[in-house]
């Protein structure tokens, strides 16, 4: 919990991410893609619903742990091509709240998949200048995980070419809600309950808004990931398991998105 009497996620609060970002437009080292994309445009902030593992598993005749395990593998040449082609964050949803309604033991899987994941992958985020945070309640986490979790997001901190979000144990309902209770915490009145005030109070309160959401699986829907900032994202549904996802069909929706005419509601 934090002094405001809110439970407390890494990257909540006003102040916490706008000089990284800023940092991150401006950094001399930009990819050559970055740099010469003014007919491709790349979204800032791109986000992933990574779905379909278990169904990737059920077909191939193995267990949905090796499905599991196959969707984490896929993580890693994602995250470089989007470093690759410029983006600033790239959000990926890993664990939402009701997956907490799963069988216990697919449950202690996909977290001992992160604990090694996390471990494994942070020396490489390291040297690629990407860093990590986290889009969840880390109180409601095992030791271990909480461990390994803290250990990337303090090993990446000095970052500074792509910002990395997992949302884990994240639910966007529960960020809307923890935002407005934030509101009343910090002593506003209604009057002053406004857009910018609830923005200012989100997980992401310094990133850039949602350009493009990409979901992998074949369905199309949002399962209460990112809804605020995906408020005029492009969406981008793939019917690849996510394990199958792999850096052409990442370019494949960048390119789909670069043809779409952005109307941000007018």
């Amino acid at each position: 919990m934090d002094g405001r009497g809110g439970p407390r996620w890494q990257g909540q609060g006003t102040g916490d991410h706008g000089g990284l970002v800023t940092a991150i437009e401006a950094a001399p080292g930009e990819t050559a893609a970055r740099q010469s994309s003014d007919a491709d445009p790349v979204p800032r902030h791109v986000a992933i619903i990574m779905d379909g593992n278990r169904r990737w598993a059920r077909e191939r005749g193995v267990a949905e742990a090796e499905g599991h395990a196959a969707g984490v593998d896929a993580i890693r040449p994602i995250v470089e091509r989007a470093q690759q082609r410029g983006a600033a964050v790239l959000s990926i949803f890993a664990f939402s709240r009701e997956n907490w309604q799963r069988a216990s033991a697919e449950v202690e899987t996909l977290f001992a998949l992160l604990d090694g994941a996390i471990r494994d992958y942070t020396p490489d985020l390291v040297r690629q200048g990407v860093r990590v945070r986290l889009l969840g309640r880390m109180e409601e986490l095992s030791n271990a995980t909480r461990e390994s979790i803290e250990e990337a997001l303090s090993e990446t901190e000095a970052g500074s070419s792509m910002v990395l979000n997992v949302a884990f144990n994240y639910s966007a309902r529960c960020e809307i809600v923890d935002a407005a209770r934030r509101c009343i915490t910090d002593g506003l009145s209604a009057g002053e309950v406004d857009e910018a005030a609830i923005a200012a109070r989100l997980y992401t309160p310094d990133f850039p808004e949602l350009d493009l959401l990409i979901r992998t699986g074949g369905d199309q829907r949002v399962s209460n990931f990112l809804l605020w900032q995906a408020a005029y994202a492009e969406l981008y549904f793939s019917d690849l398991y996510w394990p199958d996802f792999d850096t052409d069909a990442f370019d494949a929706a960048l390119a789909e998105y670069a043809r779409r005419s952005r109307r941000f509601g007018r």
